[in-house]
């Protein structure tokens, strides 16, 4: 199979979607990689390191012409150009809170599988999993960063010092994301409580955390409550596919602390917060009510180097198998097949489907 690596042009996305050992491997099956010139720079790979590893670099429109295109991040609005209905399509596409993505890909007939949907028997997501845990360690870093004075926070240390008291960080979602910032917050010093709907979920976390950390059943009068005492919100609500929902609300912000953080995760997926909207590296953040919103949508673009390779480490074996066999991998592989968000103009996510009013097809049918 031909295969195209695109360079990532989203605002500051510096990741690439595969390294020059992953290219090799591919080659080495019998693949051919053609690789647009500068993709991995910003990961500090560079081109000499991918023409020895086989691949041939080329332009843009000439890594887009490929039987199968691998990225990480969604196409933007400048790429839709290039969606074809003869394109395999593998990367990241949250298509839940992006109606004009789902439209250009259905329009084009594009075959789109999503990393995000990929699922394990036991529920988790293989290829989101390595992303949510840098997401989320940033997650911290960032929340503690924008609540310094001169970046419009409270002009609070998220630790503390002796003799004066730590922030209170409040962690909605205790999954992948929401644990890894609890981590890196508890880590700090911060006070720290998470909250989940999944009591199984809430006791595990207690148990890993013990005392270092709070759990709390997530209510809307818990969180209520909750956000009244928060210096810091850490958005990190998933459902699968779909877009997340609304958890605090424009109303809260008012009794929320002037200069109080929030930053959502969730973004990607539409944001547990009503007034979070997406933003860029170079412009994180926003101020609604005296709160700071922090809304980077590919906050692990800001560590490339760490990012690339923890995500081709995970997408590596998909890929291959995509290389080897086509869409006849869907059916060997039920967790691949639960990626495919768009084939033929259907689309083949329910979850998609729900938050625009489109209907859907099941994969097994868009296959047949």
């Amino acid at each position: 199979m031909l295969i195209g690596i695109p360079k990532e042009i989203k605002t500051m996305e510096n990741r690439v979607s595969m390294t020059p050992g992953a290219v090799e491997t591919l080659v080495r099956r019998g693949h051919a990689v053609i690789v647009e010139k500068g993709a991995g720079l910003g990961s500090g790979l560079s081109d000499d390191e991918y023409v020895a590893a086989g691949a041939r670099m080329v332009s843009a429109d000439e890594a887009w012409a490929a039987e199968m295109v691998i990225k990480v991040k969604e196409p933007i609005a400048s790429e839709y150009k290039y969606l074809r209905d003869d394109l395999l399509l593998f990367t990241y596409l949250h298509l839940a809170a992006d109606k004009k993505l789902t439209d250009a890909l259905l329009k084009a007939g594009t075959t789109g599988i999503a990393y995000e949907t990929v699922q394990l028997p036991d529920g988790s997501l293989p290829l989101l999993t390595p992303m949510s845990e840098v997401a989320g360690r940033m997650a911290a870093q960032e929340g503690a960063l924008h609540l310094e004075k001169p970046k419009g926070g409270r002009g609070i240390l998220l630790g503390g010092v002796p003799g004066v008291a730590p922030a209170n960080v409040m962690v909605m979602g205790g999954g992948v994301v929401g644990t890894n910032a609890a981590k890196i917050a508890a880590g700090m010093g911060a006070r720290v409580t998470i909250f989940d709907v999944n009591h199984a979920r809430l006791q595990y976390l207690d148990d890993i955390f013990g005392s270092r950390v709070t759990t709390i059943t997530s209510t809307e009068p818990n969180i209520r409550a909750a956000v009244t005492q928060a210096d810091l919100v850490v958005g990190a609500v998933l459902i699968p596919g779909a877009k997340a929902p609304n958890l605090i609300t424009r109303g809260m912000l008012s009794t929320m602390k002037e200069g109080s953080v929030i930053v959502d995760v969730a973004v990607d997926q539409g944001g547990c917060v009503e007034t979070i909207k997406p933003t860029t590296h170079t412009d994180p953040t926003y101020v609604v009510d005296g709160v700071v919103h922090y809304g980077v949508a590919n906050m692990p673009g800001a560590v490339p180097r760490t990012s690339t390779f923890a995500l081709v480490n995970q997408t590596l074996p998909y890929a291959l198998l995509l290389a080897d066999k086509g869409l006849d991998a869907l059916g060997v592989n039920n967790s691949l097949k639960l990626g495919l968000n768009t084939m033929k103009g259907r689309l083949t996510c329910a979850a998609v489907g729900e938050a625009f009013g489109i209907d859907t097809v099941t994969p097994d049918e868009a296959l047949a």
